[in-house]
This record gives structure tokens, C-alpha cells and sequence, in this order.
């Protein structure tokens, strides 16, 4: 594990299976959801697969010790209230993070991929609609996109063939399963490449989305690595 000076504190566990000479390692970023810390996510790197670099992240805003979001909210009975500045400097932050990252852990810029749960799922969706460039997919889990999101979108045309999974709870007692479908009904709209699981859940992570995450994960490096074997040399 290390820390190096970066943006954002993190942690990293290294690719447990060498890579062949002269390939870079795919980086994956993993977002904590409000409340948490860069731990909370981290503790699923063994479920994942052993070629990835991951590199799991600290919200910047602190809420209580220990406890860290990327960006404030409340819960009424209107649904969630956002704090809109936060949130667009969070994202703004993520997107430079990722090439700080990438640098200074030698990974493969063409194979980043985001993977948030609730707060950072939002976060995830929210880079990966409008810098489509920067990521090569993103697994978002128990999240919503955010409204605010939607006018910064990228163009389709850049969107095009971007591997999204999501997966929500059907019994979701925090983000309720409608966020879930609603943004499946938004990315069905633009020309992503999506899949969508609902499980028989709360807000949570299971075994049975976790190993579902880990399985999307490994197929997005084996077609990397295919195309990159049988692309001419």
C-alpha cells in the first residue's frame, strides 16, 4: 500500500499477477460512498481481478474523523439535496486525480476504469458521462445521476461504445430502486454500452453483485489485452 503526494489520499494494492513485458497495468479507481473512507472499498481488492491496479480514494470533504464525502447532502422528503459546488469540485479533482494516478503508478492510460458505490457511483457517472476520453469504463453501484450532471454531458458521438455496468438494490433504503432505473432509462438513451443488474438487496454490496462487478471488470481487461495481442505489430 502506499500514499504518494497526490490530490487525493488513497490507498494501493499493486497487480498480484505480472503483466507481459511491456505492458502497463489497467488502473481501476475505487470511490467510497458519503460517511466512509478510502478503506471501506479497498477491502473488496482481493474479490477483483489480479491484474488491476487499484487505487482507492479519500472524498476531499470532511465530515467527522474518519468519515469523508465528495460533497454534502441531506435527505427530506423530496428525495436528496445536494451541495452543487462541492460536487463539481469533487469531479473536477477526480479528473485530475486520474492522470496523477496513472503517472505515478506507471498504469495503462487506456485502461482506466471508475467503480463507486452510492456517493461514488454518482461521482463515477458524473466523470465518466462528461470525460468520456479519461475512463474505459465504470461500474456504478447503488447510485443516481445527478441532475446537475446532464447539461455537461459529452457528446454522443464521444460516448460512443463507453462499457457502463449498474447494479441497485431492489429494496434500497437509502437511494430507492427508482434512481437505479432512472438512470438506466438516461444511459439507454445515449449510445453507451450498458448492462444493468437489479438484485434482491438493500444499500449494499453482496456477494452476488460483487462477484457480478468483478466478472464485468475482468472481460473489459480480456478484450483489452485481445485487441491489443492481435493488433499488428
Amino acid at each position: 500500500m502506499d500514499n504518494r503526494d497526490l490530490s487525493l489520499v488513497h490507498l494501493v494494492r499493486r497487480p498480484t499477477r505480472l503483466m507481459p513485458p511491456g505492458q502497463r497495468p489497467p488502473l481501476l479507481i475505487l470511490l467510497h460512498g458519503v460517511g466512509s473512507n478510502e478503506r471501506d472499498l479497498f477491502s473488496l481488492a482481493p474479490e477483483l481481478d489480479e491484474r488491476l491496479m487499484i487505487v482507492s480514494a479519500r472524498a476531499p470533504n470532511v465530515l467527522a474523523p474518519g468519515s469523508y464525502a465528495w460533497f454534502e447532502v441531506t435527505f427530506g422528503s423530496n428525495g436528496p439535496v445536494i451541495n452543487p459546488s462541492q460536487a463539481e469540485a469533487s469531479r473536477q479533482v477526480l479528473i485530475g486525480f486520474i492522470a496523477e494516478a496513472v503517472a505515478a503508478y506507471g498504469a495503462d492510460p487506456a485502461q482506466v476504469y471508475l467503480m463507486g458505490f452510492s456517493q461514488g457511483a454518482i461521482m463515477s457517472a458524473g466523470v465518466a458521462l462528461t470525460e468520456p476520453e479519461l475512463v474505459s469504463g465504470a461500474v456504478l453501484m447503488s447510485g443516481r445521476i445527478l441532475p446537475e450532471i446532464r447539461p455537461l454531458m459529452a457528446a454522443p458521438e464521444r460516448l460512443e461504445g463507453l462499457p457502463i455496468l449498474l447494479v441497485h438494490g431492489e429494496s434500497d433504503n437509502v437511494l430507492p430502486v427508482q434512481h437505479g432505473r432512472a438512470s438506466r432509462a438516461l444511459l439507454e438513451s445515449l449510445p453507451v454500452k450498458l448492462e444493468y443488474h437489479e438484485y434482491a438487496m438493500r444499500h449494499q454490496i453482496t456477494p452476488q453483485s460483487l462477484g457480478d462487478v468483478a466478472r464485468w471488470l475482468s472481460r473489459r481487461i480480456d478484450e483489452h489485452e485481445g485487441t491489443t495481442t492481435s493488433s499488428p505489430e
